[in-house]
Order: C-alpha cells, then structure tokens, then sequence
C-alpha cells in the first residue's frame, strides 16, 4: 500500500491521539493511586498492616497527632535510612489516621532542639497529642506505639488501687500466682498503681479510678471493710477477682452487690482437646456489655466458680452477665470430686448442673452525676503471671478496667507482638541441595536463584531467541 501525505496524516493523528489517551489513563491511575489506598498484607504476621486494637485507638482520637523525628539525613550510600524507616512506620497509621503530621529534624544540625527535648538516641519519636507528648525509642513495633498512643488519649491519671496485706494477688508482684504481669501491662496503658494502706488511712481515698481486690487469702479486718463499704457507698468502683466461695470478711460487701458464689467449680468436657485439666474452663460466648462488645475471642479461666447477682430496687444495681464458660460441661458441686483429679469427675444430674456457667458479672448504677461500676469475676488465675499470657486472658482484663475507669472508648483488642519465622537449612539431602541453589553466594554476594540466576538464565534465553529470528 503506497503511503501518501493525506494517510501519513491520519497515521499521525491515530498515534498522536493514542499517546493522549494512554497519557491521560497514566495520570488517571496516578491520582487514584494517590487519593485512594488499598493494601491486603500476607505476611504471616500482618507486619504491614495495623491490627484491628491499632485501628480502633486511632479512630477514637480526635484532635492531630504530632511526631517529631530526630534523625540524621538518610545516606543511601553508608546505608543509613533512618527517615525512611521512621516514614514506612508511621505510614501504616497515617492511613487509618490521616492527620498524623510527621516533622524530622537533624540532632547533628540542631544540637539544642535535641537536648532541648532530651533525646537520647538516633531516630527517637517525640509524640505529642492534646497538649501531652512521650518519646519512643527504636526499634519501633505497634505494640509500642500504640500502647504510646493508648496513655496519651487517657484523660484522667486516677491510680488504680488495689488491696494488700491479706496474702492477695499482689499487682506488682513477680510469683506465679501474683498479677504482676497485669499491673505492668496496666502501667503501659497510662495507669498509676497505688497501695493505700486500710489499717492506717481513714478511708479508701476517692481520687483513685477503682479499687482492686484480688482474693484475700487472710480475713480482712472488720474495720477495712467498713471502709471499703463506706467507698462504695460514696460512688467508688470495684474489680473483685475471686478464686472460691470464701470471701475472707467480705461478707457484707458481697451483701450489699447482691453477690452469690457458688460452691461448686467448673469442670470443661472441652478441655481435652486442648490438652489441659478438665479445671480449666474455656470461654468464647460472652454476654451483651461494652466490656464484650465485638469481643469473639477464646479465654481461659483454671479453676472456675460460678457468680451470680441481683439488682433491687433497694441496691439500683443493673446487672449483667458476661462471661460463659464450659458450654459442654458443667458446676461440679461434689466436693469429693473436686477433691479428686477433674478426669474423674463425673456429671449427675441430681446436684450438677449443666453448662454454659456464668463466671462474671458487671454492674452498674447511676450515682449523683456520674455513674458508679463493679465487675465480680470467679477466677483471679486468669490473670495471674502463669496464665495472663494465654488465650486472650489480657485482653479481656484491660477491657474490665478500661470499663471501669470509665474509658469506655478504650476498650479494644490489643495488638499483637510480631512472630518471626525462622528458615532452618537442612543439613543433607535434596532439600540441602535446593537451599544451596536458592541461596548460593555469588561473587561473594548472597544473591541466590531468584536475584541472579533465573534473571540472567531469562537474559541469556532472549539474547539466544533474537540471534536465531535475526538470522531466519
């Protein structure tokens, strides 16, 4: 076909109005790229992604979040990246968050800034929200950064107190059946921990967010209870964690929240199949409160009891359930068989009863202008240092004082630390050899299969491909 000037100008206006159609659909894909975010993470820990705890911090806070990073200027060269790193990290927030405002400045070109604001390592975050601002030091995690996040949106700084002095579970204590563990995960959140001593001070103190008892082992003396009741009757919240029917003197207190707790003590049929003691109760039906709101994960609680309250017109106590446990098993309330190992307890329908068992109630009521709250769990070795760290036991600990310090917004799941895999070389046979391949050093550089050889094997197949078409 002869090329004249009339088609040479239409082949030029097809190809013009190509490259202004294919400009215009790259410019396109360039601001929907930039305006709009879809990421889906298949790490096997999510590390590129923040976990639904994360998320739920971040959409609570309001106002901005100011982060000032102090670092030197990145040197690709000398393989210094530090504001890059600081970048990738913080831009994991800002997608959920989007006025997280990042400011970097160089302690080398601004010695005093730095001093100023006592930073004491390269790429230290100084993170400031509402007026209150915390340093976070690398290497960063989300943990870290939302537990950070969690202290600076708190808005009160009332201590949690607990009980001492009856052989409790101590909140700062280091033994196996001591809640140290929980007190440091609380103090990471922004709580303050404080021990008043009963036997001395003239009441409970009103300033604090709640009182904890966690099983008193030693009757507590009948003036501390009178103190304890008198702060309860001044609108004072309580955590009261039990591991049996003996209350140790808190009879009265029990009386006045309409407590009743069971002889007996769960036995799970389930347990086996995880391979623990049928004492050990398992949990993943709870009630309808803010505490177990969206909350569908698996707890466990050794050596469960029953507990059951009932609000009254007198009390104005509004009660609710809301943890089940042990829906194929039951209250043993044989004591002989509890006395036994729980393998050899078996159901009778005469004095067990059948489970689900409820194991912890919330209440509530309205006191002046502020509402007053107590959560009663029958079981405090679900938080115990043994056991704080199994199932999701802390998660739902810190939503029972979230609720009760009234931060009802930070109740949340928390996030997760990251698990690493490790890659383990056989050292013989074929996947030894596979390994070496995959692996192997090149020039001194371990670049292996997938960075040298499959792309130079590619290389050399195209050259091969041109040379045979350039000569047919």
């Amino acid at each position: 076909m002869k090329i004249n000037h009339k088609l040479r100008l239409q082949l030029l206006m097809q190809n013009s109005f190509f490259v202004i159609l294919f400009l215009v659909l790259v410019s396109l894909v360039g601001y929907l790229s930039r305006e709009y975010h879809v990421a889906r993470d298949i790490t096997q820990s999510n590390r590129n992604i923040l976990t639904e705890g994360s998320i739920n911090v971040l959409k609570q806070m309001k106002g901005d979040v100011n982060v000032t990073v102090f670092a030197s200027e990145d040197n690709t060269a000398h393989g210094e990246n530090y504001r890059k790193g600081v970048r990738d990290f913080i831009s994991r927030f800002q997608r959920t968050k989007p006025n997280i405002h990042v400011a970097f400045v160089s302690p080398a070109a601004q010695p005093k800034l730095a001093q100023e604001a006592g930073i004491k390592a390269e790429g230290e975050l100084v993170v400031e929200y509402q007026k209150r601002s915390e340093h976070l030091l690398p290497p960063y995690a989300e943990q870290e950064m939302t537990n950070l996040l969690v202290r600076l949106s708190r808005s009160h700084e009332k201590p949690v107190m607990y009980l001492d002095g009856h052989s409790e579970r101590n909140l700062i204590g280091v033994k196996n059946n001591d809640l140290g563990g929980f007190g440091e995960q609380l103090q990471k959140k922004g709580f303050k921990l404080f021990n008043p001593d009963l036997t001395i001070a003239q009441d409970v103190p009103m300033n604090g967010s709640m009182l904890v008892i966690a099983s008193p082992q030693v009757n507590v003396g009948a003036v501390e209870v009178q103190k304890i009741k008198r702060y309860l009757d001044n609108g004072g919240n309580l955590l009261w964690l039990l591991d049996d029917n003996n209350l140790h003197g808190l009879d009265e207190i029990a009386n006045y929240i309409g407590l009743e707790v069971s002889k007996g003590m769960v036995i799970d049929g389930s347990a086996s199949q995880y391979g623990v003691d049928p004492k050990f109760a398992f949990a993943s039906q709870y009630g309808e409160h803010a505490i177990t709101k969206n909350f569908m994960l698996r707890t466990m609680f050794p050596e469960a009891r029953k507990v059951t309250a009932y609000g009254t017109d007198a009390n104005g106590w509004k009660v609710s359930n809301i943890i089940d446990v042990a829906p194929n098993g039951w209250l043993e309330n044989n004591p002989k068989e509890l006395d036994a190992k729980a393998s050899k307890a078996v159901f009778d329908e005469k004095e067990d009863v059948k489970g689900p068992t409820n194991i912890a109630v919330a209440l509530d009521r309205i006191y002046g202008k502020k509402g007053q709250r107590v959560v009663v769990v029958g079981n405090a070795n679900f938080l115990s240092n043994t056991h704080i760290t199994s199932e999701s036991n802390l998660d739902l600990g810190l939503n029972m004082v979230n609720w009760l310090a009234g931060d009802d917004s930070l109740i949340t799941i928390q996030p997760k630390p990251l698990k690493d895999m490790n890659v383990t070389i056989p050292q013989s046979g074929w996947g030894h050899f596979w390994a070496m391949i995959v692996f192997m050093p090149i020039f001194g550089v371990s670049f292996g299969l997938f960075q040298i050889i499959i792309p130079l094997a590619l290389l050399v197949t195209g050259v091969v491909l041109w040379w045979k078409r350039r000569k047919a």
